[in-house]
């Protein structure tokens, strides 16, 4: 009877053991997986704010350019029109003549100084797209870090009260992918999985 008691009593202080080792185990990922969330949230609350500006940007940018288009429509419809005056009016003056071709001319060159000020606004605004696209790239890589990582969280929470050990090595699954997709928007590589991103999108 002694040795059943003593084997019981081998057996209680063995599970305990085991139980105290993994929650040491659970309760040292899941402080390491919170700060490395942490620091991923800061990090993609600084990208959104880019991202922001960006717009903005490229908003005011099409904007300008849609004010140039039309002054420029509104100086070449000018142009037309004296053009047409000119052509019209045979028996003009030599003074008359002159004056009707300065304002040509000056309509002429304004209708080209705003087609070239329209290429440079485009180029800046479509730059401004270029670098929101950059930054929503690796926005995207912050977002699917943050699910990997609160999905980790969530399984570790049932490992610990399941006390299931293969759930830790399936909630470090999720915890390097997202783990992998964070540090690559750290980084700036390019680690990113598509399907997912668009998923979350």
């Amino acid at each position: 009877m002694a040795d059943i008691k003593d084997a019981i009593g081998e057996v209680v202080d063995k599970s305990g053991q085991d139980s105290d080792r993994l929650n040491k185990v659970i309760a040292l990922l899941v402080a390491i997986l919170a700060t490395l969330m942490a620091l991923f949230n800061v990090k993609d609350g600084n990208i959104v704010q880019a991202m922001a500006q960006a717009q903005a940007r490229s908003v005011n940018a099409w904007a300008y350019f849609q004010a140039k288009s039309t002054k420029q429509s509104l100086a070449e419809t000018m142009l037309d029109q004296l053009t047409f005056e000119r052509e019209l009016e045979s028996p003009l003056t030599q003074e008359a003549a002159t004056l009707l071709d300065k304002k040509i001319a000056f309509y002429r060159e304004k209708v080209a100084r705003y087609e070239s000020e329209k290429e440079e606004i485009k180029k800046q605004a479509e730059g401004y797209e270029q670098e929101y696209d950059r930054l929503n790239y690796h926005d995207d890589q912050f977002d699917i870090a943050e699910a990997g990582i609160t999905v980790a969280l969530a399984v570790l929470g049932i490992a610990a009260l399941t006390r299931r050990r293969w759930l830790i090595w399936f909630a470090l699954v999720f915890a390097g992918v997202g783990l992998a997709s964070g540090m690559a928007g750290f980084v700036g590589g390019n680690f990113h999985l598509d399907f997912l991103a668009s998923m979350l999108s």
